[in-house]
Protein backbone atom coordinates (compact mmCIF):
# COMPACT_ATOMS: atom_id res chain seq x y z
CA UNK A 1 0.00 0.00 0.00
CA UNK A 2 1.40 3.36 -1.04
CA UNK A 3 0.89 6.12 1.53
CA UNK A 4 -0.05 9.46 -0.01
CA UNK A 5 1.05 12.58 1.86
CA UNK A 6 -2.01 14.74 1.25
CA UNK A 7 -4.25 15.57 4.19
CA UNK A 8 -7.39 14.63 2.32
CA UNK A 9 -6.06 11.42 0.81
CA UNK A 10 -7.81 8.26 1.99
CA UNK A 11 -4.47 6.51 2.45
CA UNK A 12 -3.34 9.12 4.98
CA UNK A 13 -6.58 9.45 6.89
CA UNK A 14 -7.88 5.90 6.75
CA UNK A 15 -7.05 2.85 8.80
CA UNK A 16 -4.00 1.69 6.85
CA UNK A 17 -0.48 2.34 8.13
CA UNK A 18 2.97 1.36 6.98
CA UNK A 19 4.42 -0.65 9.85
CA UNK A 20 7.68 -2.56 9.86
CA UNK A 21 7.46 -6.23 10.68
CA UNK A 22 10.89 -6.38 12.29
CA UNK A 23 13.45 -4.24 14.10
CA UNK A 24 17.22 -4.28 14.32
CA UNK A 25 17.99 -5.32 17.91
CA UNK A 26 21.74 -4.89 17.66
CA UNK A 27 21.86 -1.26 16.52
CA UNK A 28 22.09 2.02 18.38
CA UNK A 29 18.64 3.41 19.34
CA UNK A 30 17.18 0.14 18.16
CA UNK A 31 13.59 1.16 18.81
CA UNK A 32 13.94 3.63 15.93
CA UNK A 33 15.55 1.39 13.33
CA UNK A 34 12.39 0.80 11.36
CA UNK A 35 13.05 -0.63 7.87
CA UNK A 36 10.78 -0.02 4.92
CA UNK A 37 10.32 -3.63 3.88
CA UNK A 38 7.97 -6.11 5.54
CA UNK A 39 5.05 -3.69 5.74
CA UNK A 40 1.67 -4.86 6.95
CA UNK A 41 -1.91 -3.78 6.32
CA UNK A 42 -3.98 -2.66 9.30
CA UNK A 43 -6.49 -5.50 8.94
CA UNK A 44 -3.80 -7.99 9.98
CA UNK A 45 -2.08 -5.59 12.35
CA UNK A 46 -2.86 -4.07 15.75
CA UNK A 47 -3.28 -7.47 17.40
CA UNK A 48 -0.36 -7.79 19.83
CA UNK A 49 1.89 -5.80 22.14
CA UNK A 50 4.62 -6.12 19.50
CA UNK A 51 2.28 -4.51 16.96
CA UNK A 52 1.65 -1.66 19.38
CA UNK A 53 5.39 -1.15 19.83
CA UNK A 54 6.02 -1.20 16.09
CA UNK A 55 3.24 1.33 15.56
CA UNK A 56 4.78 3.75 18.04
CA UNK A 57 8.23 3.18 16.58
CA UNK A 58 6.91 4.12 13.15
CA UNK A 59 5.92 7.53 14.54
CA UNK A 60 9.48 8.20 15.66
CA UNK A 61 10.89 6.90 12.40
CA UNK A 62 8.75 9.33 10.41
CA UNK A 63 9.89 12.31 12.47
CA UNK A 64 13.33 12.26 10.87
CA UNK A 65 11.83 12.40 7.36
CA UNK A 66 12.81 14.99 4.77
CA UNK A 67 9.55 16.90 5.32
CA UNK A 68 10.16 17.13 9.06
CA UNK A 69 13.85 18.05 9.13
CA UNK A 70 15.12 19.19 5.72
CA UNK A 71 13.98 21.66 3.03
CA UNK A 72 10.31 22.03 4.08
CA UNK A 73 11.22 22.57 7.74
CA UNK A 74 14.02 24.99 6.82
CA UNK A 75 11.70 26.97 4.56
CA UNK A 76 8.87 27.29 7.08
CA UNK A 77 10.75 27.42 10.40
CA UNK A 78 14.08 29.08 9.61
CA UNK A 79 14.25 30.99 6.34
CA UNK A 80 12.05 33.91 7.41
CA UNK A 81 14.28 34.80 10.35
CA UNK A 82 17.17 37.24 10.49
CA UNK A 83 19.45 34.40 11.60
CA UNK A 84 19.46 32.46 8.33
CA UNK A 85 19.65 32.89 4.57
CA UNK A 86 19.54 30.52 1.62
CA UNK A 87 23.22 29.64 1.18
CA UNK A 88 24.57 27.15 -1.36
CA UNK A 89 25.30 28.54 -4.83
CA UNK A 90 23.33 31.57 -6.05
CA UNK A 91 21.27 29.59 -8.58
CA UNK A 92 20.53 26.54 -6.43
CA UNK A 93 17.05 26.25 -4.83
CA UNK A 94 16.24 29.91 -5.48
CA UNK A 95 12.73 29.33 -4.09
CA UNK A 96 14.21 29.82 -0.60
CA UNK A 97 14.58 33.51 -1.47
CA UNK A 98 10.80 33.81 -1.64
CA UNK A 99 10.58 32.74 2.01
CA UNK A 100 13.45 35.05 2.94
CA UNK A 101 11.74 38.07 1.34
CA UNK A 102 8.14 37.08 2.19
CA UNK A 103 7.09 36.93 -1.47
CA UNK A 104 6.06 33.29 -1.25
CA UNK A 105 3.43 31.73 -3.52
CA UNK A 106 0.92 29.30 -1.91
CA UNK A 107 1.79 26.83 -4.68
CA UNK A 108 5.40 26.49 -3.46
CA UNK A 109 6.10 22.81 -2.87
CA UNK A 110 7.88 23.14 0.46
CA UNK A 111 4.76 24.65 2.04
CA UNK A 112 2.75 21.57 1.14
CA UNK A 113 5.74 19.38 2.07
CA UNK A 114 5.85 20.76 5.61
CA UNK A 115 2.07 20.50 5.93
CA UNK A 116 1.95 16.88 4.76
CA UNK A 117 4.95 15.94 6.91
CA UNK A 118 3.18 17.09 10.06
CA UNK A 119 -0.10 15.46 9.11
CA UNK A 120 1.66 12.20 8.40
CA UNK A 121 3.05 12.36 11.96
CA UNK A 122 -0.47 13.06 13.21
CA UNK A 123 -1.94 10.21 11.19
CA UNK A 124 0.55 7.75 12.65
CA UNK A 125 -0.27 9.03 16.14
CA UNK A 126 -4.01 8.73 15.52
CA UNK A 127 -3.50 5.15 14.31
CA UNK A 128 -1.87 4.27 17.63
CA UNK A 129 -4.46 6.11 19.69
CA UNK A 130 -7.31 4.39 17.84
CA UNK A 131 -5.98 0.84 17.83
CA UNK A 132 -3.71 0.27 20.83
CA UNK A 133 -6.40 0.61 23.56
CA UNK A 134 -8.05 -2.63 22.40
CA UNK A 135 -4.83 -4.68 22.46
CA UNK A 136 -4.35 -7.01 25.42
CA UNK A 137 -0.96 -6.08 26.87
CA UNK A 138 0.76 -4.64 29.93
CA UNK A 139 -1.38 -1.69 30.96
CA UNK A 140 1.53 0.49 32.09
CA UNK A 141 3.30 0.04 28.75
CA UNK A 142 0.04 0.65 26.91
CA UNK A 143 -0.43 3.94 28.78
CA UNK A 144 3.13 4.92 27.90
CA UNK A 145 2.60 4.19 24.21
CA UNK A 146 -0.57 6.26 24.13
CA UNK A 147 1.19 9.11 25.93
CA UNK A 148 4.07 9.03 23.43
CA UNK A 149 1.58 9.32 20.57
CA UNK A 150 -0.17 12.25 22.27
CA UNK A 151 3.15 14.04 22.83
CA UNK A 152 4.19 13.76 19.19
CA UNK A 153 0.71 14.68 17.97
CA UNK A 154 0.92 17.77 20.15
CA UNK A 155 4.36 18.65 18.81
CA UNK A 156 3.18 18.30 15.21
CA UNK A 157 0.08 20.41 15.79
CA UNK A 158 2.22 23.03 17.54
CA UNK A 159 4.48 23.19 14.49
CA UNK A 160 1.39 23.53 12.27
CA UNK A 161 -0.55 26.12 14.28
CA UNK A 162 2.35 28.51 14.75
CA UNK A 163 3.15 28.21 11.03
CA UNK A 164 -0.36 28.45 9.56
CA UNK A 165 -2.75 29.55 12.31
CA UNK A 166 -6.08 27.71 12.05
CA UNK A 167 -5.58 24.20 10.64
CA UNK A 168 -7.81 21.11 10.33
CA UNK A 169 -7.88 19.37 13.70
CA UNK A 170 -8.11 15.63 13.15
CA UNK A 171 -8.04 13.46 16.26
CA UNK A 172 -9.34 10.22 14.79
CA UNK A 173 -8.67 8.11 11.73
CA UNK A 174 -11.15 8.53 8.87
CA UNK A 175 -13.01 5.36 7.96
CA UNK A 176 -15.46 6.84 5.47
CA UNK A 177 -14.92 9.20 2.50
CA UNK A 178 -17.26 11.71 4.11
CA UNK A 179 -14.76 12.13 6.94
CA UNK A 180 -11.74 12.98 4.80
CA UNK A 181 -12.52 16.60 4.05
CA UNK A 182 -12.75 18.77 7.16
CA UNK A 183 -12.47 22.56 7.57
CA UNK A 184 -9.87 24.54 9.46
CA UNK A 185 -10.26 24.70 13.23
CA UNK A 186 -9.74 28.00 15.00
CA UNK A 187 -6.21 28.32 16.37
CA UNK A 188 -7.46 28.70 19.95
CA UNK A 189 -9.12 25.28 19.73
CA UNK A 190 -6.01 23.74 18.21
CA UNK A 191 -3.92 25.12 21.06
CA UNK A 192 -6.47 23.81 23.58
CA UNK A 193 -6.15 20.31 22.13
CA UNK A 194 -2.35 20.55 22.19
CA UNK A 195 -2.53 21.42 25.87
CA UNK A 196 -4.93 18.55 26.57
CA UNK A 197 -2.62 16.07 24.82
CA UNK A 198 0.41 17.35 26.73
CA UNK A 199 -1.38 17.18 30.08
CA UNK A 200 -2.34 13.57 29.34
CA UNK A 201 1.17 12.75 28.14
CA UNK A 202 2.90 14.21 31.19
CA UNK A 203 0.66 12.17 33.47
CA UNK A 204 1.65 8.85 31.90
CA UNK A 205 5.18 9.25 30.54
CA UNK A 206 8.14 8.07 32.63
CA UNK A 207 10.83 10.45 33.81
CA UNK A 208 13.59 8.27 32.32
CA UNK A 209 14.06 5.10 30.27
CA UNK A 210 16.53 2.25 30.14
CA UNK A 211 19.32 2.77 27.62
CA UNK A 212 17.63 0.66 24.94
CA UNK A 213 14.72 3.16 24.87
CA UNK A 214 16.77 6.34 25.18
CA UNK A 215 15.23 9.04 23.02
CA UNK A 216 11.57 8.30 23.64
CA UNK A 217 9.37 11.12 24.88
CA UNK A 218 9.55 11.62 28.65
CA UNK A 219 7.53 13.44 31.29
CA UNK A 220 10.11 16.24 31.13
CA UNK A 221 9.60 16.54 27.37
CA UNK A 222 5.82 16.85 27.76
CA UNK A 223 6.18 19.47 30.50
CA UNK A 224 8.77 21.49 28.60
CA UNK A 225 6.74 21.49 25.38
CA UNK A 226 3.67 22.46 27.41
CA UNK A 227 5.65 25.36 28.86
CA UNK A 228 6.59 26.48 25.35
CA UNK A 229 2.98 26.27 24.18
CA UNK A 230 1.87 28.24 27.25
CA UNK A 231 4.57 30.82 26.50
CA UNK A 232 3.08 31.40 23.04
CA UNK A 233 -0.30 31.84 24.74
CA UNK A 234 1.21 34.16 27.36
CA UNK A 235 -0.01 31.92 30.18
CA UNK A 236 2.89 32.96 32.36
CA UNK A 237 1.79 31.21 35.56
CA UNK A 238 1.62 27.92 33.65
CA UNK A 239 5.01 28.51 32.05
CA UNK A 240 6.50 29.11 35.48
CA UNK A 241 4.83 26.04 37.00
CA UNK A 242 5.90 23.66 34.24
CA UNK A 243 9.47 24.94 34.03
CA UNK A 244 9.88 24.91 37.82
CA UNK A 245 8.95 21.23 37.73
CA UNK A 246 11.39 20.51 34.91
CA UNK A 247 14.14 22.37 36.76
CA UNK A 248 13.58 20.00 39.67
CA UNK A 249 14.23 16.99 37.47
CA UNK A 250 17.60 15.47 36.69
CA UNK A 251 18.58 17.82 33.84
CA UNK A 252 21.77 19.86 33.73
CA UNK A 253 23.71 21.98 31.26
CA UNK A 254 26.81 20.46 29.72
CA UNK A 255 29.98 22.43 30.56
CA UNK A 256 30.73 23.18 26.89
CA UNK A 257 28.07 24.71 24.66
CA UNK A 258 29.77 23.45 21.49
CA UNK A 259 29.72 19.87 22.72
CA UNK A 260 25.93 19.87 23.11
CA UNK A 261 25.51 19.37 19.37
CA UNK A 262 28.09 16.68 18.78
CA UNK A 263 27.13 13.06 18.23
CA UNK A 264 28.84 11.68 21.39
CA UNK A 265 26.57 13.95 23.48
CA UNK A 266 23.24 13.02 21.93
CA UNK A 267 20.53 12.45 24.56
CA UNK A 268 22.76 14.02 27.20
CA UNK A 269 21.77 15.47 30.56
CA UNK A 270 20.91 18.69 28.72
CA UNK A 271 18.67 16.96 26.18
CA UNK A 272 14.94 17.00 26.85
CA UNK A 273 13.81 15.78 23.44
CA UNK A 274 15.65 15.01 20.20
CA UNK A 275 14.54 13.59 16.88
CA UNK A 276 16.53 10.38 16.79
CA UNK A 277 18.63 9.75 13.69
CA UNK A 278 21.01 6.87 13.02
CA UNK A 279 23.34 5.45 10.41
CA UNK A 280 22.51 1.76 10.26
CA UNK A 281 25.19 -0.16 8.34
CA UNK A 282 23.75 -1.92 5.32
CA UNK A 283 20.41 -0.08 5.45
CA UNK A 284 20.31 3.27 3.66
CA UNK A 285 16.49 3.46 3.76
CA UNK A 286 16.56 3.58 7.56
CA UNK A 287 19.55 5.96 7.60
CA UNK A 288 17.44 8.57 5.85
CA UNK A 289 17.93 11.79 7.80
CA UNK A 290 19.07 14.70 5.62
CA UNK A 291 19.06 17.29 8.40
CA UNK A 292 22.85 17.54 8.49
CA UNK A 293 23.39 16.85 4.79
CA UNK A 294 21.35 19.78 3.48
CA UNK A 295 23.02 22.22 5.89
CA UNK A 296 26.52 20.76 5.78
CA UNK A 297 29.63 22.60 4.62
CA UNK A 298 29.49 22.97 0.84
CA UNK A 299 32.93 22.05 -0.43
CA UNK A 300 34.78 19.18 -2.04
CA UNK A 301 35.81 17.91 1.42
CA UNK A 302 32.63 18.78 3.31
CA UNK A 303 30.15 17.01 1.08
CA UNK A 304 27.12 18.95 2.33
CA UNK A 305 24.67 21.03 0.34
CA UNK A 306 25.35 24.27 2.20
CA UNK A 307 21.79 25.56 2.72
CA UNK A 308 20.37 27.50 5.68
CA UNK A 309 23.52 29.42 6.49
CA UNK A 310 23.99 32.04 9.23
CA UNK A 311 23.64 35.71 8.32
CA UNK A 312 26.12 38.50 8.93
CA UNK A 313 23.46 40.02 11.21
CA UNK A 314 23.50 36.91 13.40
CA UNK A 315 27.30 36.86 13.51
CA UNK A 316 27.32 40.49 14.66
CA UNK A 317 24.59 39.99 17.26
CA UNK A 318 26.61 38.03 19.84
CA UNK A 319 28.12 39.86 22.78
CA UNK A 320 31.87 40.38 22.57
CA UNK A 321 33.71 37.18 23.41
CA UNK A 322 30.59 34.99 23.56
CA UNK A 323 31.87 31.45 22.78
CA UNK A 324 28.46 30.57 21.35
CA UNK A 325 29.29 32.59 18.23
CA UNK A 326 32.05 30.21 17.19
CA UNK A 327 30.04 27.21 18.40
CA UNK A 328 27.08 28.23 16.22
CA UNK A 329 28.89 29.36 13.07
CA UNK A 330 31.51 27.59 10.96
CA UNK A 331 33.48 30.31 9.22
CA UNK A 332 35.07 29.84 5.82
CA UNK A 333 38.78 29.08 6.20
CA UNK A 334 38.62 27.96 9.85
CA UNK A 335 39.61 24.64 11.35
CA UNK A 336 36.81 23.09 13.39
CA UNK A 337 37.42 21.79 16.93
CA UNK A 338 37.27 18.30 15.40
CA UNK A 339 40.11 19.12 12.99
CA UNK A 340 38.27 19.68 9.70
CA UNK A 341 39.84 22.41 7.57
CA UNK A 342 37.08 24.44 5.91
CA UNK A 343 37.76 25.59 2.36
CA UNK A 344 38.71 29.27 2.39
CA UNK A 345 37.21 29.73 -1.07
CA UNK A 346 33.85 28.02 -0.61
CA UNK A 347 30.51 29.33 -1.86
CA UNK A 348 29.44 30.75 1.50
CA UNK A 349 31.28 32.67 4.22
CA UNK A 350 29.45 30.79 7.01
CA UNK A 351 27.67 27.49 7.72
CA UNK A 352 25.51 26.12 10.54
CA UNK A 353 27.81 24.49 13.08
CA UNK A 354 24.96 23.02 15.14
CA UNK A 355 24.12 20.62 12.31
CA UNK A 356 27.79 19.85 11.61
CA UNK A 357 29.11 16.29 11.57
CA UNK A 358 32.90 15.77 11.31
CA UNK A 359 33.90 14.69 7.82
CA UNK A 360 35.59 11.57 9.19
CA UNK A 361 32.15 10.21 10.14
CA UNK A 362 30.76 10.33 6.60
CA UNK A 363 30.14 6.88 5.13
CA UNK A 364 30.16 6.34 1.39
CA UNK A 365 26.69 5.61 0.04
CA UNK A 366 24.87 7.24 2.97
CA UNK A 367 23.58 10.78 3.47
CA UNK A 368 26.37 12.87 4.96
CA UNK A 369 25.76 13.21 8.71
CA UNK A 370 22.75 10.85 8.70
CA UNK A 371 23.56 9.95 12.33
CA UNK A 372 23.13 13.52 13.64
CA UNK A 373 20.13 13.89 15.98
CA UNK A 374 17.96 17.01 15.75
CA UNK A 375 17.78 18.85 19.07
CA UNK A 376 14.16 19.89 19.67
CA UNK A 377 13.99 20.75 23.39
CA UNK A 378 17.01 21.56 25.55
CA UNK A 379 17.26 22.32 29.26
CA UNK A 380 18.48 25.83 28.52
CA UNK A 381 15.12 26.47 26.87
CA UNK A 382 13.35 25.51 30.09
CA UNK A 383 15.63 27.89 32.01
CA UNK A 384 15.04 30.84 29.69
CA UNK A 385 11.29 30.22 29.57
CA UNK A 386 11.38 30.17 33.35
CA UNK A 387 13.26 33.46 33.36
CA UNK A 388 10.80 35.07 30.94
CA UNK A 389 7.74 33.89 32.87
CA UNK A 390 9.20 34.99 36.20
CA UNK A 391 9.99 38.42 34.78
CA UNK A 392 6.51 38.85 33.31
CA UNK A 393 5.06 37.95 36.71
CA UNK A 394 7.30 40.41 38.53
CA UNK A 395 9.58 37.84 40.17
CA UNK A 396 12.83 39.61 39.33
CA UNK A 397 15.09 37.48 41.51
CA UNK A 398 14.03 34.20 39.91
CA UNK A 399 14.17 35.70 36.41
CA UNK A 400 17.76 36.83 36.93
CA UNK A 401 18.75 33.53 38.56
CA UNK A 402 17.47 31.39 35.68
CA UNK A 403 18.96 33.74 33.09
CA UNK A 404 22.32 33.64 34.87
CA UNK A 405 22.46 29.83 34.75
CA UNK A 406 22.44 30.00 30.95
CA UNK A 407 24.93 32.86 30.76
CA UNK A 408 27.27 31.22 33.27
CA UNK A 409 27.56 28.10 31.12
CA UNK A 410 28.13 30.22 28.03
CA UNK A 411 31.00 32.16 29.60
CA UNK A 412 32.69 28.88 30.62
CA UNK A 413 34.47 30.30 33.65
CA UNK A 414 35.79 33.42 31.95
CA UNK A 415 34.68 36.34 34.17
CA UNK A 416 35.76 38.88 31.54
CA UNK A 417 32.85 38.06 29.22
CA UNK A 418 29.07 37.87 29.49
CA UNK A 419 28.66 39.68 32.82
CA UNK A 420 25.64 38.76 34.91
CA UNK A 421 22.53 40.81 34.21
CA UNK A 422 21.83 42.85 37.36
CA UNK A 423 19.19 45.37 36.33
CA UNK A 424 15.84 45.14 38.10
CA UNK A 425 13.93 46.97 35.37
CA UNK A 426 11.35 44.60 33.88
CA UNK A 427 11.66 45.94 30.32
CA UNK A 428 15.45 45.72 30.43
CA UNK A 429 15.33 42.15 31.73
CA UNK A 430 12.83 41.25 29.00
CA UNK A 431 15.20 42.63 26.35
CA UNK A 432 18.11 40.71 27.89
CA UNK A 433 16.14 37.46 27.79
CA UNK A 434 15.13 38.04 24.17
CA UNK A 435 18.78 38.59 23.25
CA UNK A 436 19.84 35.55 25.24
CA UNK A 437 17.33 33.37 23.41
CA UNK A 438 18.79 34.46 20.10
CA UNK A 439 22.37 33.72 21.18
CA UNK A 440 21.45 30.38 22.74
CA UNK A 441 19.07 29.00 20.08
CA UNK A 442 20.33 30.52 16.83
CA UNK A 443 19.93 28.16 13.84
CA UNK A 444 17.66 25.82 15.84
CA UNK A 445 14.45 26.73 13.95
CA UNK A 446 12.96 28.86 16.76
CA UNK A 447 14.02 32.46 16.10
CA UNK A 448 11.37 33.31 13.48
CA UNK A 449 8.40 32.33 15.64
CA UNK A 450 10.06 33.68 18.79
CA UNK A 451 10.20 37.19 17.34
CA UNK A 452 6.62 37.03 16.11
CA UNK A 453 5.15 35.86 19.42
CA UNK A 454 7.16 38.65 21.11
CA UNK A 455 5.31 41.16 18.91
CA UNK A 456 8.50 42.36 17.21
CA UNK A 457 7.94 41.01 13.69
CA UNK A 458 7.71 44.37 11.93
CA UNK A 459 10.66 45.85 13.83
CA UNK A 460 13.00 42.89 13.28
CA UNK A 461 11.86 41.42 9.96
CA UNK A 462 10.37 44.54 8.33
CA UNK A 463 13.57 45.30 6.39
CA UNK A 464 13.23 41.84 4.80
CA UNK A 465 9.69 42.56 3.59
CA UNK A 466 7.66 41.25 6.55
CA UNK A 467 4.24 42.92 6.92
CA UNK A 468 1.98 42.92 9.98
CA UNK A 469 -1.42 41.37 9.42
CA UNK A 470 -0.03 39.00 6.80
CA UNK A 471 3.30 37.44 7.64
CA UNK A 472 2.57 36.29 11.18
CA UNK A 473 1.63 33.02 9.44
CA UNK A 474 2.46 31.34 6.14
CA UNK A 475 -0.05 30.61 3.36
CA UNK A 476 -2.14 27.44 3.41
CA UNK A 477 -0.85 25.14 0.63
CA UNK A 478 -2.90 25.76 -2.50
CA UNK A 479 -2.82 22.02 -3.22
CA UNK A 480 -4.73 21.39 0.02
CA UNK A 481 -7.32 24.08 -0.78
CA UNK A 482 -7.82 22.49 -4.20
CA UNK A 483 -8.12 19.00 -2.74
CA UNK A 484 -10.72 20.26 -0.28
CA UNK A 485 -12.88 21.64 -3.07
CA UNK A 486 -12.58 25.06 -1.51
CA UNK A 487 -13.59 24.00 2.01
CA UNK A 488 -10.21 25.18 3.25
CA UNK A 489 -9.75 28.93 3.07
CA UNK A 490 -6.55 30.88 2.45
CA UNK A 491 -4.83 33.08 5.03
CA UNK A 492 -5.23 36.87 4.57
CA UNK A 493 -2.89 38.52 2.08
CA UNK A 494 -2.07 35.39 0.09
Amino acid sequence: MKLNHKLYSKSVLGAGILIAASLFPSCKREFLDVPQQGQQQSDVFWKTAADAGAGVNAIYGNMRSYENTAFPAIAIESMGSDDAEKGSSPSDASFFLDFDTFTIDPNQGNISGFWSGQYRNINYCNQVLANVPAITMDETLKAQYLAEAKFIRALSYFRLVRAFGAVPLRLTIANDPSEYNIPRTDATQVYAQIETDLTDAAAALPVTYASVDLGRATKGAALTLHAKVAMYLKKWNDVLTYTNTVMGMNYSLLPSFESVFRIPNENSSESIFEIQCALVPGNTSVSNSQYSQVQGVRSARGGGWGFNVPTADLAASFETGDPRRDATIIFRGETTPQGDVIDANGDNPMFNQKSYVPFSLFVNGFNEGAQQNVRVLRFSDALLMNAEAANELGNTAQALSSLERVRARARQGNPAILPAVTTTDQAAIRAAIYRERRSEFAMEFDRYFDVIRQGRGAAVFGPKGWKAGRNEIWPIPQTEIDLSGGLLTQNPGY
